[in-house]
């Protein structure tokens, strides 16, 4: 499908933000990547993408629009690699993908991790594993995230997330792991790149 220059352009933001990140950008953050000043004109183009089935969306959410490529549809990208330990890059090989379709995980920008280390052995996910994530700047208390934490750039790891009042917790399923609690300020220095939604292990 033939696209325009801008059309093009917002594209391959979209491509390039899911790349890296393994979710979408928000219309803001397209804007800024194209020096646009408002959100109207890359809505616009958003829909006539759609339209042309280069890129579809979530009704309802904030960072939805997944480029559809057809040799792709249907297999998980496989982001790299995520710590169950230490902090690994979390983006090492983002072009490898398999052969499961990511809405089986309840959403269409589900991504796996590959799991190194045993910090979470406790929870049954072992060094080896594939970790699906649903991308989600948010979870529940007692949940399991993939989690980064700011000045250690483009470093992840699974953990739980504890939650008190101002203070959050991120646990290891595995005594030997110490506990990681930011207080007050020091929370911003979290954020929670998605759910851990499921588990593949080869047999």
């Amino acid at each position: 499908m033939e696209l325009t220059p801008r059309q093009k352009s917002v594209y391959e933001v979209i491509c390039r933000y899911h790349q890296r990140h393994g979710f979408a950008p928000t219309v803001r953050e397209i804007c800024d990547q194209l020096g646009l000043a408002g959100p109207a004109g890359v809505h616009r183009i958003l829909g006539v993408l759609e339209e042309k089935g280069v890129v579809c969306s979530t009704p309802g959410k904030k960072r939805s629009w997944v480029p559809v490529q057809a040799e792709d549809q249907g297999r998980m990208p496989v982001a790299g690699s995520i710590a169950a330990g230490k902090p690994l890059d979390v983006w090492e090989r983002p072009d490898e993908r398999i052969p499961v379709d990511p809405a089986f995980y309840g959403h269409e920008g589900c991504f796996a991790l590959r799991v190194c280390g045993d910090s979470m052995i406790g929870r049954n996910i072992c060094d080896g594993d594939l970790a699906v994530i649903r991308p989600q700047a948010d979870v529940d208390d007692g949940e399991i995230a993939a989690v980064i934490v700011e000045g250690v750039l483009t470093e992840a790891a699974l953990k739980i997330v504890k939650k008190k009042t101002g203070v959050l917790g991120l646990y290891s399923a595995n005594p030997e792991y110490p506990e990681l609690w930011f207080f007050g300020e020091k929370r911003k220095q979290v954020r929670i790149i998605g759910k851990y939604a499921g588990l593949i292990r080869k047999a």
